[in-house]
């Protein structure tokens, strides 16, 4: 038998306590493309070949219906983090895009790969990044 692999992070979730805000934001700002919305529960997005979950963590963590999907029980509190994946020559780019917007920069970073990054907050305060693939070795 072979040795089992994942073969990468199918989806990832953020929690978010204003789910219209959040909407606009990953929605419009950064122009993923929306897949569903189930009231003010989540709402998921497609980001490249994984999908983003947001989930407003007062209802997820509610057990669900005996008649629905039997997806238990989860939330967390606090801020959490993603990175997105951007190609090198378009950072500046997505830079550019996400000031124009009014979205503060926190930081940028160059790593010691020769990667660079950038963060901000999503409406919500999570932290996102933007970098370039190299970062972990990449393509």
């Amino acid at each position: 038998m072979s040795e089992l692999k994942f073969e990468g992070i199918l989806e990832t979730a953020l929690y978010v306590d204003d789910l219209d805000r959040a909407e606009a934001f990953y929605g419009f700002v950064l122009g993923l493309e929306k897949i569903s919305r189930a009231g003010n529960r989540h709402i998921f997005f497609r980001c490249g070949p994984g999908v983003l979950l947001l989930f407003n963590p007062l209802e997820t963590v509610k057990p669900p219906p005996a008649d629905g999907l039997q997806v238990p029980p989860h939330g967390t509190q606090g801020s959490g983090h993603m990175c997105l994946r951007v190609p090198a020559g378009h950072l500046d780019a997505w830079e550019e895009k996400l000031k124009a917007a009014g979205i503060a920069i926190e930081s940028g970073v160059q790593w010691p790969s020769g990667a660079r990054s950038f963060y901000f907050r999503d409406p919500a305060g999570n932290s996102l990044e933007c970098a370039e693939a190299s970062l972990w070795n990449l393509n």
